[in-house]
């Protein structure tokens, strides 16, 4: 991870939070004392790691903190209060926020830390799969709908229309999507 918001309601329990992070190498750290800073914040920038020291002056933390869990790659930490810890757990753990118990401890925030990094790691790869999985469907869209202008238009049948788009995929080398394209060019401006 390399950058952290952390939202606190003061400044010694800010720089106690940052202390901690730079000792598990986060280094750009940005300090928001409220909940709607924070918000404006996360408009602003995309941080690897939001920890909120809730409860903050304006919102307890806790909707914050599940929604941006919900927006993407970035991990949350919510610090609640020792006798509201497992409820909010049980409120905020469907949606992937991380809650700790305060006092917090140097070796639980590091466990935690360890848990948001591996976290982040397995959504990032997840998220290069799915785009790669998202391009795949979109080729064979576009691939089908040339065949069925092929078939349609130049009165080919389907198997000979795959082996048309193949054949000159391979005498121009270029790839079947491009010679789709090029042919749902050329017959829809005709």
């Amino acid at each position: 991870m390399e950058s952290a918001l952390i939202l606190a309601p003061s400044e010694p329990s800010f720089s106690a939070i940052a202390e901690l992070l730079r000792s598990y190498s986060i280094y750009d750290v940005i300090y928001s004392r409220s909940a709607g800073e924070g918000r404006r914040l996360l408009l602003e920038k995309d941080f690897d790691l939001v920890f909120i020291n809730s409860p903050l002056p304006d919102e307890n933390g806790e909707d914050l903190a599940r929604h941006v869990a919900s927006q993407g790659l970035c991990q949350v930490i919510l610090a609640v209060k020792s006798e509201i810890y497992p409820a909010v757990t049980a409120v905020c753990e469907g949606d992937g926020v991380f809650t700790l118990a305060k006092p917090i401890s140097p070796e639980s925030l590091r466990q935690i830390i360890s848990l948001a990094r591996t976290v982040r790691s397995r959504l990032a790869n997840f998220q290069v799969e799915n785009e790669g999985l998202k391009q795949k469907i979109e080729d064979i869209l576009i691939i089908d709908r040339a065949k069925n202008i092929l078939i349609s238009s130049a009165r080919m049948s389907e198997q000979e229309a795959h082996r048309y788009i193949e054949k000159k995929a391979m005498d121009q080398r270029i790839s079947k999507r491009q010679v789709s394209e090029g042919i749902i060019h050329d017959y829809e401006h005709d």
